[in-house]
């Protein structure tokens, strides 16, 4: 069973260095790139996707496409899921991330990019368009933490992407730094406190290969 984990090209608040969350922001030329080299390291290696999951943003969603389509799988389905969508950085989003260093202090930013519990100040009301419109509004937060984040990503594990591993199909993930963070974490079991050293790069692949009882036979960067 094989599974290829991938984080968006760079987008252009990655560029501009302020939380995104669930902002829809566009890859940068050089994030498009970075899709493309992506796809290609991944024929090379050849391996040969089944399906791709990404979430409802849309520099997961070109990031995928590019990499399919360099990949030789542009064909294969694609889900789109707000499940694997980025951290919900509440209030935060769109704020710099320097001028909020500044302001808060270092200890309290990295509490809010890293910590596992650590809630950021809560968004009064969400202004999001209708690619929601068909959730829950129980479900759609005004913030979260990486915690409560994982919770979403391993519901999404557990009812869809496992069925497809079993099947021995090859599921390709692009996802967002923290979404698939949680993934990590579960995957490798990881204990909360250390979290905060999982680092997920741009537009770089990551191929699990799994047991039968999905314990993990190797890891490799592509």
């Amino acid at each position: 069973m094989k599974l290829l984990l991938i984080r968006h090209g760079e987008s252009e608040a990655n560029f501009a260095n302020y939380w995104t969350g669930w902002l829809d922001v566009n890859l940068t030329n050089k994030g498009t790139q970075q899709a493309r080299e992506a796809g290609i390291r991944i024929k090379k290696a050849g391996v040969s996707i089944d399906v791709a999951f990404e979430s409802v943003l849309k520099r997961s969603i070109k990031t995928a496409q590019l990499v399919l389509e360099e990949a030789d799988a542009s064909f294969v389905p694609e889900i789109k899921t707000w499940r694997l969508n980025e951290r919900h950085y509440g209030a935060l989003v769109g704020r710099n991330k320097t001028k909020m260093t500044q302001q808060f202090g270092e200890e309290q930013v990295k509490k809010w990019r890293r910590g596992f519990n650590e809630v950021p100040p809560l968004v009064k009301i969400n202004q999001f368009d209708r690619r929601y419109d068909s959730l829950d509004s129980r479900l759609i937060p005004k913030g979260e933490s990486l915690n409560m984040t994982s919770r979403r990503v391993m519901i999404l594990w557990q009812d869809q992407i496992v069925p497809f591993l079993k099947e021995g199909k090859t599921v390709l993930v692009c996802g967002h730094g923290n979404s698939l963070r949680a993934l990590i974490q579960y995957l490798e079991a990881v204990p909360e406190e250390q979290v905060d050293r999982i680092k997920v790069p741009n537009a770089t692949p990551i191929l699990y290969c799994f047991g039968s009882d999905f314990t993990i036979k190797s890891k490799t960067e592509l």
